[in-house]
């Protein structure tokens, strides 16, 4: 780490009242051209503490940029993850109130609830799929408490700007029909997303790392250092197999997928 435990404190909470006033911060990332990811983390993991202590609740975890394309877009070669709190969570078909966030967007995934806790450097798909209890489709709701662009320098997001801000984590719906991890081949789940009744972004679960159950595999051993596990009941986004979607007041999002039902939501 570069970041003294002083910068990494007022990092976070400089990010924690970004979030609570829907005001952007600059990118650490030109504050702290220096930053590595595990800095990154260590933001994230002070933000994570001060949501608890205003009474936050760790409800899961979420994974994010799986795709080899936005890998390469970014120039890394793994992926990230966030927390998911139960404040996130917003009901199939319901409002998801605009005026909590900045500047909103989606994206269609699959959620894991596990049954089980998962923990350890040897995790394996087959460990994954046993210790899963249902597998449900799923809309990520995205946002940024950073600046995507820079006003002054145009310079674009970094990777640890992503990760300090909880992974651009905002909000989860889950919806659609339920089903055991073994009951299908989840490479060949597939989503059609709407927005507004129009056609917007399509993708297969196997562009997640060619398996969804990757991504968890990947999150489980980057947890296994820290002591920390997936635990039963937990949600896990497993990262999304479409382009994030931009939304607004006003916008119904639907994704299809097809046998397995659809999610939606309306940006109130």
């Amino acid at each position: 780490m570069s970041l003294s435990p002083d910068a990494v404190r007022m990092a976070a909470a400089r990010l924690f009242d970004a979030e609570k006033n829907r005001s952007q911060i600059r990118q650490l990332s030109i504050e702290y051209p220096q930053m590595t990811v595990a800095d990154a983390y260590a933001v994230q993991t002070a933000l994570v503490g001060l949501k608890v202590a205003a009474g936050g609740v760790v409800r899961g975890h979420k994974i994010g940029l799986t795709s080899k394309a936005m890998q390469s877009a970014l120039d890394i070669d793994e992926p990230d993850s966030g927390v998911l709190f139960d404040d996130m969570f917003f009901a199939d078909g319901g409002i998801v109130p605009t005026d909590r966030f900045i500047a909103t967007r989606i994206e269609a995934e699959l959620a894991f609830v596990m049954r089980d806790r998962l923990q350890g450097p040897d995790c394996t798909i087959f460990d994954v799929l046993n210790a899963t209890d249902f597998v449900v489709p799923a809309l990520e709701i995205l946002d940024t408490r950073i600046e995507r662009v820079d006003r002054e320098t145009q310079a674009t997001r970094k990777i640890v700007d992503t990760i300090a801000d909880n992974a651009a984590n905002a909000g989860i719906v889950l919806g659609g029909r339920p089903l055991r991890p073994l009951e299908a081949d989840l490479r060949w789940i597939g989503a059609l997303c709407y927005k507004n009744g129009q056609l917007e972004e399509t993708g297969l679960a196997a562009g997640v790392l060619n398996h969804p159950a990757n991504g968890i595999v990947w999150l489980v051993k980057k947890l296994a250092p820290l002591g920390l596990a997936l635990e039963p009941g937990q949600v896990v986004l497993a990262g999304s197999f479409i382009r994030p979607i931009e939304t607004r007041k006003g916008d119904t999002i639907q994704a299809d997928f097809g046998a397995y039902g659809s999610v939606n939501c309306y940006f109130g």
